[in-house]
């Protein structure tokens, strides 16, 4: 396994990652071991409002109330997570303040909330192909990540708080 990969952290689509369903990504990593990895895209939302997709759950949507896209893996599949304080049931930790809700046993309102479409996943040994590559940069996740406001900044804003050469890359790969 590739130092650094593991749940709750960040991977930050480089400027040179083209493939349309990650270009300019970031992911939430929920799990990642031997057999693979599994994540979250937290910087697209969708035009499918949560209250017309999970009305039940429309008060507690974290601002933009829509469903985001989580990924191209099972489209269908419904995500959420969840801003928590200290365990909770139906809440599976990922990183301090965030976890991994099952909206069946999680009582609305209990927690903001926010829903994904879908997940990202790699096999055996493909993601740490991908970060060898240069295709990902792996970085700390903050607690407000997942719910940003801005989710379009969310790609910039990352990278710009690890200083250094990050805060300079361009989106364009032309003009790393």
């Amino acid at each position: 396994m590739t130092p650094g990969l593991r749940g709750g952290r960040l991977l930050v689509a480089t400027p040179s990652l083209v493939d349309p369903n990650f270009a300019h990504t970031v992911i939430l990593l929920l799990e990642h071991g031997d057999e693979g990895a599994v994540g979250l895209v937290v910087n697209r939302p969708s035009e499918v409002a949560l209250s017309t997709a999970l009305p039940q759950w429309r008060g507690t949507a974290v601002h933009p109330p829509v469903v985001f896209l989580g990924g191209p893996v099972q489209r269908d599949a419904v995500i959420a997570l969840g801003r928590v304080d200290g365990p909770v049931a139906g809440a599976q930790p990922i990183l301090a303040g965030v976890a991994v809700v099952d909206l069946s046993e999680f009582a609305a309102g209990e927690a903001d909330v926010r829903v994904f479409a879908g997940y990202a996943g790699w096999g055996a040994g493909q993601l740490e192909d991908e970060v060898a590559s240069g295709g990902w940069f792996v970085v700390d996740a903050r607690p407000p990540d997942p719910f940003s406001a801005q989710p379009e900044g969310l790609w910039a804003g990352v990278l710009q708080r690890q200083g250094g050469l990050f805060a300079t890359v361009s989106p364009d790969p032309t003009m790393n």
